[in-house]
Formats: C-alpha cells, sequence, structure tokens
C-alpha cells in the first residue's frame, strides 16, 4: 500500500513538472526550451532568475548577410537547469547551431515558435559563474554570420618539432569566419603533425569548406609556430600586444 502511494506520490510530481523535463530524450541536449517573456529590465531579470530561469533573447537579422541590422528582438526565458546542463556537454556551445522550441507558457505542450538558432553570448556572473542572460540569433539555412570559432590544435604527439623538444607556441586560439548557417562548423582544427621547429600556420593555411570566408585584414598571419624553446615572458607579452 505505501509503495502504491509512493508511486502516485512520485507520478503526480512528474505530472507537474513542464514536458520537457518528464520526457528523457535526447532532444533535451540539443533544444533550448523556451517561453516568451513579457517584461525586460533588471527588475524582471531578477524575478526570472530567482525562479530558476535565465532570461533570454532571439535576434532575427534584417537580411541575410551581416550588417543589415537587427529586424526583430524577441524576449524569452529558458530553464537554467537544462542551459547548463547544455553549456556543460557542448564544450562549442558559442559555435554550434541548434533548435529552439518556445513554447506558450511554462506548463503548456503547444509551441509557438521553432527553428534553429545560433548562441552567441552567454553572460556569467563573474564571482559566481552562473548564467545570466543568453543572446541568440536565428540561423536558418542560407543565412550568413560572423561567427567566433575556437581553434583546436592536433597532431601534438606525431608533432617533429615537439618531438625534438620544441616548443608549441599558439598565437590564435580563435578565428572569426563568416558562414552560412547550415556550414557553421563547431571548432577549426589545425594540423601539427607534419611541422618541424621553424614551422607555422598562417591562417590562410587552414583548409575550411569553401562557403566560409575568413575575416581579418591580414590572413598571412600565424595561428601558431613550433619554436626550439620556450619565449621570455618579455616576448611573450610583445606578442600578444601585436596580436589585440
Amino acid at each position: 500500500m505505501a509503495q502504491c502511494l509512493r508511486g502516485k506520490a512520485a507520478a503526480a510530481a512528474g505530472a507537474s513538472a513542464p514536458w520537457w523535463r518528464r520526457a528523457a530524450s535526447a532532444s533535451y541536449h540539443h533544444t533550448i526550451q523556451a517561453v516568451p517573456r513579457e517584461t525586460s529590465g533588471p527588475r524582471a531579470a531578477a524575478r526570472e532568475r530567482r525562479h530558476g530561469r535565465v532570461p533570454a533573447v532571439l535576434l532575427t537579422l534584417a537580411g541575410a548577410a551581416p550588417g543589415s541590422g537587427v529586424a526583430h528582438r524577441k524576449l524569452l526565458t529558458a530553464d537554467r537547469k537544462q542551459l547548463v546542463e547544455m553549456v556543460k556537454q557542448s564544450p562549442y556551445f558559442l559555435s554550434t547551431p541548434v533548435r529552439l522550441q518556445v513554447r506558450a507558457g511554462e506548463r503548456s505542450n503547444a509551441v509557438v515558435h521553432a527553428g534553429t538558432v545560433l548562441p552567441i553570448k552567454v553572460h556569467r556572473d563573474e564571482s559566481t559563474g552562473h548564467i545570466l542572460n543568453l543572446v541568440m540569433v536565428q540561423a536558418d539555412e542560407g543565412t550568413m554570420l560572423k561567427v567566433n570559432l575556437p581553434v583546436e590544435f592536433k597532431g601534438e604527439s606525431a608533432c617533429p618539432g615537439l618531438k625534438k623538444g620544441g616548443f608549441l607556441q599558439k598565437i590564435r586560439t580563435s578565428l572569426v569566419y563568416l558562414c552560412p548557417a547550415e556550414h557553421i562548423p563547431p571548432k577549426i582544427e589545425v594540423d601539427l603533425a607534419n611541422l618541424d621547429v621553424g614551422d607555422r600556420v598562417l591562417m590562410h593555411d587552414i583548409s575550411v569548406h569553401p562557403s566560409l570566408k575568413l575575416l581579418s585584414k591580414n590572413e598571412t598571419m600565424p595561428v601558431c609556430k613550433i619554436l626550439a624553446s620556450k619565449p621570455v615572458e618579455s616576448e611573450t607579452k610583445t606578442l600578444q600586444d601585436l596580436k589585440s
């Protein structure tokens, strides 16, 4: 009898939770669930956070290319627990298009808007690291978006220069590309497998999808170098100043 009552209580608790939390599916990690938000401002945002939600904004561009301006801003609210889990599961959250479902209300399963979006900003509290706000842009097929793509270095174990005791100097940790929404890569890979001491990889050396356009005033700038030894601190600071 007691087990039966506990089972009923659990079922009732589950029924009161949002439908997308009750459904254990992979879509939980690939689809941002949100509801419309009526008001903006610091007080309204603080109220949302107190209730376990994250204020979010969805931007829709006026045209297919950057520079057309923002045609529409939709105020939304996302569930904090789900958003934290998605960010944790994806190290490339800000360069990976995801699905968005906007439901009519917190307990509703009626979808009022759905589509593909690209998260472009996650604001965090500097002291706690908690997510404060989320900004997304509509990423419909054919839309050109300026994306800051993280650079990932691979092949270090096979790199001849590193085997000789050389040092990998990482000059760029990200590169900005103009990408069609349907061809946004989560990261840019730089292969070190054939680099010897003194070799470098330049921006235009990196192979990407032909639809991507590198947004840089100087495409001959190095992304990384294999040095004979680790540079002294003063040299490192000088390079960082030049890069900025």
